[in-house]
């Protein structure tokens, strides 16, 4: 072959084989199909045999191609081994992802039953026993002469029982450690935080701020609020979980008496008494979470209102202020279950009394309808209307008295409950508040208080809360101060 550019001659495997017809063209086929593609680059060139000049022996390579039956059956059968395989990887490849099916499950019988029943008392082998059970139970293969077997087996299921409950109470156990680390660990983070806070405000103080450049002040300004952000978060988190816990409480101490509830449910007016003291007591509960944290946003606002360059205004005293008053809110609460329980108390003795009376009232009337002189038409009714009367007459006497014992305890319960809310606010603003204030507080948990009662029931304890007066000119105002710490050390 001869070509002026011999470097552009593709490098072409050798055709198999190569057929020349009497005419001009000749077809060569190539062991791989890939050649096909570089073929084209043949075309052009100028092509002579052996060492002649003739021009029978020289002459220009045109390239075409051609479609031969066997080649393009043999590339059908090569696609369709490709497509065979790819069929079997993906099947296999399923058939790796899917779930094991699960064991065939034996018929009943008496060798195999005396097996499961073993198996049912391995605590290893109890899940996949108890499924065989319920498989042979739903088969119905129950019976009278399997009947004792079953029940057997089924004994042996329900002595797990026990066993899971223990694993219950030794994972609640767990749990209530892990919620006692987590707590601690967020006590000590909250520690370091007021650790922090307070290296801060020493470095905020007027003899150590002076020192200081304008872009260090700017940080450590910066640093303090991030440090006071994180404190709070940290706080109020420390107080929700604070929050539950009392939550749980609350709810197993009215867990503890259901049979009382049950005999508080026969009779309807003693159910709707401890209904009724019941929901005061909730409503109390939730009033005391309100002040708690109505406590924790005034300490809030007063450690915003202390500005860095006098940090003597938040002492550690006022913290022990509100926790002393906390404390105080807890154990009139405290008060308060104490007087509930004494209501029911009170109210199962008046059940008594009063199927105890039912009982005379009956044995009278027996008595007086077999007595041996009877006396017919009006004057046979007028015992039975007397004995009748006279139970009626002692029962709604009985009644009137409860009613107004019962008001009467209602309105001296108001009362302490006024009392806790006033003495809180009061406390949480030591330089006291004007009826007006103090009005406007009390009036969104109780609508129906007045400002006239609040301050009648300030004036009859001159020993807690003291009245004065405050401003100059047109700034006069009387305002009311909580006197009740000064007053018990008094004493």
């Amino acid at each position: 072959m001869k070509n002026s550019c011999p470097t552009l001659v593709p490098d072409l495997p050798a055709p198999t084989s190569l057929e020349l017809p009497v005419s001009a063209s000749s077809s060569a086929p190539f062991p791989f199909s890939g050649s096909n593609g570089a073929l084209p680059a043949v075309g052009g060139y100028r092509m002579r045999i052996g060492s002649s000049t003739d021009k029978k022996d020289s002459g220009r390579m045109h390239v075409d191609f051609a479609q031969a039956r066997d080649d393009l059956y043999e590339w059908e059968c090569q696609q369709r081994l490709l497509a065979r395989e790819e069929r079997h990887r993906r099947k296999i490849h399923e058939d790796f992802l899917r779930p094991p099916s699960p064991p065939p499950i034996m018929h009943f019988s008496e060798h195999e039953a005396g097996q499961l029943a073993e198996r049912l008392k391995d605590d290893h082998t109890f899940s996949e026993a108890t499924a065989v059970l319920f498989t042979w139970i739903d088969r119905g293969e129950v019976n009278r002469r399997s009947a004792n077997n079953f029940y057997s087996m089924i004994q042996s299921a329900n002595s797990h029982v026990r066993r899971l409950m223990s694993e219950k109470a030794q994972h609640e156990e767990e749990m209530e450690l892990a919620k006692e680390t987590f707590k601690n660990a967020l006590l000590a983070i909250l520690t370091q935080f007021e650790q922090i806070t307070a290296v801060f405000t020493a470095a905020s103080r007027q003899k150590a701020w002076d020192h200081f450049s304008k872009a260090q002040r700017k940080n450590i300004d910066i640093w303090r609020k991030q440090c006071e952000e994180l404190r709070n978060a940290h706080s109020e988190e420390i107080m929700g979980i604070r929050r539950e816990e009392e939550m749980e409480m609350s709810d197993d101490d009215s867990d503890e008496s259901p049979c009382k509830k049950i005999r508080m449910e026969e009779n309807g007016v003693c159910g709707q008494s401890g209904a009724s003291l019941r929901e005061e007591n909730d409503s109390l509960r939730w009033q005391l979470d309100a002040y708690r944290n109505e406590v924790e946003l005034l300490r809030k606002e007063q450690g915003k209102a202390c500005r860095p360059y006098d940090p003597e205004h938040f002492p550690d005293t006022h913290t022990h202020l509100l926790q002393q008053s906390m404390h105080n809110m807890q154990q009139q609460l405290l008060s308060l279950q104490e007087q509930l329980r004494s209501k029911e108390v009170v109210l199962e003795q008046a059940r008594d009394e009063h199927r105890y009376l039912q009982g005379e009232v009956l044995a009278l009337r027996d008595k007086m309808l077999t007595n041996g002189d009877v006396v017919e038409g009006n004057n046979g009714e007028t015992p039975e209307k007397v004995v009748n009367g006279c139970a009626t007459t002692l029962y709604r006497s009985r009644d009137r008295r409860s009613e107004a014992a019962m008001r009467g305890a209602l309105t001296s319960e108001r009362e302490a409950l006024l009392l806790g809310i006033i003495s809180t606010f009061l406390h949480v603003h030591p330089f006291g508040a004007n009826i007006d204030y103090l009005w406007s507080y009390i009036q969104r948990l109780d609508t129906t208080v007045s400002a006239g009662e609040l301050e009648s029931l300030m004036s009859r304890l001159p020993s807690v809360f003291r009245q004065e007066l405050s401003g100059v000119g047109a700034t006069l105002e009387k305002r009311w101060k909580f006197c009740g710490f000064q007053s018990l050390s008094s004493v």
